[in-house]
């Protein structure tokens, strides 16, 4: 028969079982903070940057096969930062995208940060998985033809098949702004321009400012026209994961230096000068708001 000491002690150890089981319980509930981005980039000595191979004259691979353009421009900008603040060296390591898989790209931290030809939009499958920098372009979506095919606006695509890139602002505005039109979707841009070469659609809606890079890169790049009004709004930023404020604010700061020192207009005039790539003039609205995003020090 037990006594009532034994009782007592098999009560207590009932009790702390109870008490240790919640304890595990608990612990593995508490979640294990993951690694910074500028925790990461500190351990390894590696930016790791996603961007475009044919976005020009944003990033694209030239026939030295060197990856360059005006995004390439600020990621080596934020790549010589990186350098002076944790004191070593810092290796820039560059991996192609595509629409489909940027925000993947970024959300699984496979990349630190992309930089090419993304529009910064609050839409859920963006601002609810990522995060976004200070904008550095400004553009919308237009329409690509051959010249002499009579369209010069969306109203003259209603019921004819007209190219979009998959998964991008463009084939969304596309949709929303000429329901009538028989959307055909495409991997990139040499895809949608061969298409529209071959007569397979009469059009490719697209942002305006990199229509003319691939313009530029044409065969025959006087076969080809711009035309109708922007029917989107399209500023362009860099994506980083969300929930890392300090390597948002440190990308953010680079772009600010940038723009305070007047590099970035430097960059821009490169790229989009009268003398540069693709000829795209910064109006005096888009000069003042670059300047009003820099906050003082």
């Amino acid at each position: 028969m037990m006594t009532d000491l034994a009782k007592e002690g098999l009560r207590w150890k009932r009790h702390a079982a109870v008490w240790l089981a919640g304890l595990l319980l608990f612990g593995a509930a508490v979640p294990v903070l993951a690694e910074t981005v500028l925790e990461k980039i500190t351990r390894t000595g590696v930016l790791t940057a996603g961007t475009r191979g044919n976005a020009i004259p944003f990033a694209f691979i030239n026939e030295k096969n060197e990856w360059i353009g005006f995004s390439i421009d600020l990621l080596e900008t934020i790549r010589v930062r990186l350098e002076k603040k944790l004191a070593k060296r810092i290796k820039l390591e560059k991996k192609e995208v595509t629409p489909e898989t940027r925000i993947r790209l970024v959300v699984n931290r496979t990349i630190d940060v992309e930089c090419g030809s993304t529009t910064y939009t609050r839409a859920r499958d963006r601002d609810e998985r990522v995060d976004f920098s200070i904008n550095f372009f400004f553009t919308g979506a237009q329409l690509l033809v051959k010249k002499g095919s009579g369209i010069k606006s969306l109203a003259d695509v209603a019921g004819k098949r007209v190219g979009a890139i998959r998964a991008t602002t463009g084939e969304q505005a596309l949709r929303a702004s000429q329901p009538k039109a028989d959307v055909v979707t495409f991997q990139d841009q040499p895809a949608a321009l061969l298409a529209l070469e071959q007569g397979r659609v009469v059009a490719y809606a697209h942002d305006g400012i990199l229509q003319a890079g691939l313009v530029a890169r044409a065969r025959n790049p006087k076969a080809y026209e711009i035309v109708g009004d922007f029917f989107s709004k399209d500023p362009f930023s860099c994506m980083v994961p969300e929930n890392d404020s300090k390597w948002r604010d440190f990308v953010n700061h680079t772009f600010m230096e940038l723009i305070d020192s007047g590099k970035f207009f430097e960059f821009y005039d490169k790229w989009f000068g009268e003398r540069g790539v693709v000829p795209y003039p910064m109006s005096d609205q888009v000069r003042n708001y670059m300047i009003m995003q820099s906050m003082p020090e």
